[in-house]
């Protein structure tokens, strides 16, 4: 099945209340961001984006939503990236989804490998409740990070050991776990959460080796949640995103119990940190799609406000406009790379190249502020100034507000103030702190990806090279 708009809607309306956000106890009717999830189901629908948005399950042979799939070659990873970009750029930023189905690729790599080193039943599991994903086009969320308490000490050392979220009890039935896992984006708007670890952990730390998916009104499941969004507008000043937002959460699982058929991972420490590293690594690629939309859309708004103010043919504005070109197809450009040079796991997933999404991760998040600083310099004050929509329709002040927001001739005073309104929320509302913040520490902070990038480069061949070129014998490159 692939849903429509309106099935998902139904069926977050029938989940329990379990968001806990501003003192109250919400249900998912009308919360932040639900209408970018509503756009992935309708987008599975447009005949013209079905090569992109639909593909066919590899397990059963059914049409199915393209975040449901499992990459069986580099022409998937491709089509996900494509399809990321293209959805992303519809909604202004990030479209959520990829988090469910970069963990259930993830998961679909490390069960096998679990399976044949321990003689585990972990994938079978694992493609039975694939089957109830892609059947019922569910919508996942990935609970990877958890709150760590004091950095500098392992799970196992921790005060308080509930830090990291851990098994406390293996009954006949299933587990019972205990912990929280913290910037869930959009976890209250899915169906499923899906929970890894997220570091590497010792032979003694196996009771947080664990993994498994449940509702997400599951019992004894909270879901701790802030929102943001973009501001308010009047109706003939609106744009599509006037008062859209998104929603954050910190997952609570306060001894939940999990049935077997739904547990992953359970105690196999050396998978916890290779599953981690593996959701990560997926997450980037993805990440390879969508921080390009976002690139895409600070690019054009700074190149259409630049044209309003009068200065688009001055040769600083060229060098900046030519700058956020760069950022975007140089991480997009590596996220292709990333396909290209994928491998195929034993178990038959396509796992995109470590180096390729690193580095495009780790380019797009050193440039992110960047980014808004060239577009703030083109478009200078007024975003932070910028007079109320009531005040530009004012029967008293209306007209001279108009007149005194001219910009370049034959601009209507009406698309002058709605360019500004919107930089003014890319740059100025909650939306926009919250926006730049993930652009930096979504999907991974910084440093993670450093590491990940110097512990699979091969240094030793460069230096290799080094030693040839400079007359140095004791070189071993072929």
């Amino acid at each position: 099945m692939i849903r429509t708009a309106a099935e998902y809607r139904d069926s977050l309306s029938a989940m329990k209340p379990n968001v806990y956000m501003n003192g109250e106890v919400l249900g998912r009717d009308n919360l932040p961001g639900t209408e970018i999830m509503e756009l992935t189901c309708e987008l599975a629908h447009v005949d013209s984006l079905k090569h992109l948005t639909t593909t066919t399950s590899h397990i059963t042979g059914e049409p199915i939503n393209r975040f449901c799939h499992i990459h069986q070659n580099q022409e998937d990873l491709l089509a996900k990236q494509e399809m990321t970009r293209m959805a992303a750029r519809m909604v202004g930023g990030c479209i959520a989804r990829c988090m469910g189905i970069d963990s259930m690729n993830a998961l679909s790599v490390i069960t096998y490998q679990c399976d044949q080193t321990h003689g585990t039943e972990y994938h079978q599991r694992f493609l039975e409740y694939l089957k109830y994903f892609q059947q019922n086009d569910i919508v996942g969320c990935c609970a990877q990070t958890d709150v760590k308490g004091h950095r500098m000490r392992r799970p196992a050392k921790q005060t308080d050991p509930d830090l990291y979220l851990r098994v406390i009890e293996k009954k006949k039935d299933g587990i019972v776990v205990r912990g929280a896992k913290a910037h869930n984006s959009f976890a209250p708007l899915a169906d499923e959460i899906i929970v890894t670890p997220t570091r590497f952990l010792g032979p003694d730390e196996g009771d947080w080796a664990v993994a498994f998916a449940i509702p997400g009104d599951y019992p004894g499941v909270k879901l701790v949640c802030r929102g943001a969004k973009y501001r308010d507008r009047i109706s003939e000043l609106a744009s599509p995103f006037s008062g859209k937002g998104e929603i954050e959460s910190l997952t609570i699982f306060d001894d939940v119990f999990v049935p077997w058929d739904r547990v992953f991972l359970c105690g196999e420490a050396e998978f916890g940190g290779q599953l981690a590293l593996l959701f990560s690594l997926y997450h980037r690629h993805s990440y390879t799609g969508c921080k390009p939309a976002v690139s895409d859309v600070i690019m054009g708004t700074s190149a259409l406000v630049a044209e309003y103010n009068g200065i688009e043919k001055e040769k600083h504005v060229r060098h900046k406009l030519a700058q956020l070109i760069c950022v975007a197809e140089l991480v997009y450009g590596c996220g292709i790379a990333a396909a290209v040079k994928s491998t195929q796991a034993p178990s038959g997933t396509q796992i995109p190249d470590i180096v390729y999404c690193n580095v495009a991760r780790k380019h797009a998040g050193e440039n992110l502020y960047h980014e808004y600083d060239i577009m703030s310099d083109l478009a200078g004050g007024l975003p932070a100034t910028l007079p109320y929509d009531t005040e530009f329709v004012s029967p008293e002040v209306g007209e001279l507000v108009k007149k005194y927001l001219a910009r370049a001739d034959g601009v209507s005073p009406e698309n002058i103030y709605k360019c500004f309104a919107w930089i003014s929320d890319m740059a100025c509302s909650s939306m926009a702190g919250v926006m730049q913040y993930a652009g930096v520490h979504g999907g991974g902070s910084p440093v993670m990806e450093e590491i990940a990038i110097l512990g699979t480069y091969n240094m030793e061949e460069k230096k290799d090279l080094a030693k040839r070129l400079a007359g140095i014998e004791e070189y071993t490159l072929g």
